[in-house]
């Protein structure tokens, strides 16, 4: 599989299915006017396009609709959902899938196929409750785990925070948004990188996390993703414009000589980070979760992954709260693994505090 090294490369968007409403917006109307060209296909719900979503889509548009197809619509449901690892919050999105197409993400598991970005353009309304969100939590008091000052909003939970930016200003209004609230940073988790956003100034109110693993395995399953030593080398000008900069070893996948590529990875972040980007570095740290009814669709385009991310032998099954049959490593494998790559780190990346790992 090859890697797309530009948003350009990504997106080309020839087919644009929209909510009736969405015109009523001016987040609509900006990229409306943004892709002309584009046939318009008018739908009741952003999650109900049968040909697109559920498991009866076809896998052979998978990476068609990924590259070619925007949807739009409004978020309805406006809560933030509490949380406890990378972040306090989760917020309301302001969008949902993603263009590129990482063979063990869990967001087709929830909605079907290929799922391609959807942009939420009443983005104002999503601001809004944010605005009072944050207003309603008051001064954080006590230091922990996730920040030390701040209530932390996660705002790329269903999707890739730099790909949209790169159709409209959300991600930046929200970081916008989030420079004026003076109790809460945002932050999101991305494979891409978008220079664009090296304008934003965030003001230390961004904490963005460069999801990482070892550029073979990279190679295998980051269909359409940024390269990992773009990725790496981008990072010390991200914090200088602004950003907190994390990272994200996630997930990681066990495979024979897994621990050596880890170490050649850190390797070279201890190589191409400078002082101030490793002052300020944390991670966390996620093994691999599959899932049966994933395993069955990336068999139909991309079964040379599920080689290594389907392994029965090593994985058990762990059903999740919405009842679907997910598969992790063994508990005794898990724990050997979780403990040496948690080593490692503190070893090789000794400036590295790390936030959780499981």
């Amino acid at each position: 599989m090859l890697h797309q090294k530009t948003i350009d490369d990504l997106l080309t968007i020839h087919e644009i299915y929209m909510e009736p409403d969405v015109p009523a917006y001016e987040r609509g109307q900006e990229i409306l006017a943004k892709y002309p060209d584009a046939r318009r296909i008018e739908v009741d719900s952003h999650w109900k396009i049968p040909e697109l979503f559920g498991f009866e889509g076809s896998v052979d548009d998978w990476l068609w609709n990924k590259k070619n197809v925007l949807i739009l619509g409004t978020k309805k449901g406006l809560t933030c959902r509490a949380n406890t690892r990378s972040s306090h919050w989760v917020a309301p999105s302001q969008s949902n899938g993603c263009t590129m197409s990482c063979s063990y993400c869990y967001v087709p598991r929830r909605k079907g196929y290929a799922n391609p970005i959807s942009i939420f353009v009443n983005i104002e309304q999503i601001m809004k409750y944010l605005r009072g969100h944050a207003g309603r939590q008051g001064i954080k008091t006590e230091p922990d785990a996730i920040d030390p000052e701040y209530w932390v909003y996660e705002i790329g939970e269903n999707g890739d925070c730099s790909a949209d930016a790169a159709i409209c200003d959300n991600v930046k209004n929200l970081i916008d948004l989030y420079k004026d609230l003076p109790n809460a940073k945002l932050t999101f988790a991305t494979k891409l990188v978008n220079r664009e956003m090296l304008s934003y100034d965030p003001q230390r109110k961004t904490r963005i996390r460069f999801s990482l693993m070892p550029h073979q395995m990279s190679k295998l399953v980051d269909v359409r993703t940024t390269p990992i030593s773009e990725r790496i080398a981008v990072m010390n000008e991200f914090r200088e414009a602004g950003y907190e900069v994390n990272v994200s070893f996630a997930p990681v996948i066990y495979y024979e000589g897994w621990f050596d590529d880890w170490y050649a990875l850190f390797d070279e972040m201890n190589d191409v980070l400078d002082e101030a980007t490793k002052a300020q570095l944390s991670t966390e740290i996620i093994f691999l979760t599959h899932n049966d009814r994933l395993h069955e669709v990336n068999m139909g385009w991309h079964p040379k992954a599920e080689e290594v991310l389907w392994k029965p032998d090593i994985q058990q099954v762990k059903y999740s709260q919405t009842g679907q049959k997910n598969v992790r490593y063994k508990n005794n494998i898990k724990r050997e693994i979780v403990s040496e790559l948690v080593n490692a780190v503190k070893e090789q990346l000794p400036y590295c505090q790390i936030r959780y790992a499981f």
